[in-house]
């Protein structure tokens, strides 16, 4: 097993917690190129939440405990601005780079202008993107959600798009079949963030619970906590 990852390219992937980058990680894994040297996931200091997704770390270190990956965290403060949040992830970018790693992979499906901006930033260092899941059709993407059992929740949702009550609930048949006919299936746009706890990456499932529903600034985010083991059985 070691001869296998030593032949294999190394590369950093950053995770998200949710459902692409689940997807996206196990297309990369399928091709056996290579060989993830860590999960990188940027986390808001002060709140010990994953940016963006409002997930608790327990939760993400559940995830990596449960992918068998290393796990390296990139603190930034709250309502960060870009040139802190850009400073923070070159200083973590170069300390790979010092370790051979030239490629960064991303869950990202179509948004050309976020390709774009992770591709300049990347250059700067001397890395390239990879993106596993671009172009593919959204709707093809959940068919193949289902299809290789993945499960995940919906973290956050924005009430401007969806209405609150999607957060919290799992991504199901009923979850899609609910969605109005503007918001992307994978939630491309932002209208949701989701956290995935199951599916043929993990080892394991990760055992979750909902907890309290809050609105923050016009987003509706789910509280969603570890489940102790002995409370599934």
């Amino acid at each position: 097993m070691e001869t296998l990852l030593t032949s294999l390219e190394p590369i950093l992937f950053c995770w998200s917690g949710g459902k692409d980058s689940a997807m996206a990680l196990h297309t990369l894994l399928q091709q056996k190129q290579f060989h993830v040297a860590a999960l990188l996931t940027t986390v808001t200091e002060g709140y010990d939440r994953i940016a963006m997704h409002g997930v608790r770390r327990e939760l993400l270190h559940r995830q990596a405990d449960s992918l068998h990956l290393p796990l390296h965290e990139v603190s930034i403060p709250p309502h960060c601005v870009n040139p802190i949040y850009e400073a923070r992830m070159e200083q973590a970018l170069r300390l790979f780079y010092c370790q051979a790693v030239r490629k960064v992979a991303f869950g990202d499906i179509f948004l050309e202008d976020l390709r774009a901006y992770r591709e300049k930033n990347l250059a700067r260092i001397g890395m390239t993107a990879l993106f596993p899941i671009w172009k593919r059709n959204t709707r093809e993407l959940i068919r193949y959600f289902h299809e290789q059992h993945f499960r995940a929740i919906a973290a956050c949702v924005d009430s401007k798009v969806l209405d609150p009550s999607f957060a919290g609930r799992e991504l199901n048949e009923s979850f899609f079949r609910d969605l109005p006919p503007h918001a992307d299936p994978c939630g491309e746009n932002g209208e949701f963030h989701t956290f995935v706890f199951d599916g043929p990456i993990f080892q394991s499932p990760i055992p979750v619970r909902t907890g309290e529903v809050v609105n923050r600034d016009g987003f509706v985010f789910c509280d969603l906590l570890p489940q102790l083991e002995e409370a599934t059985k």
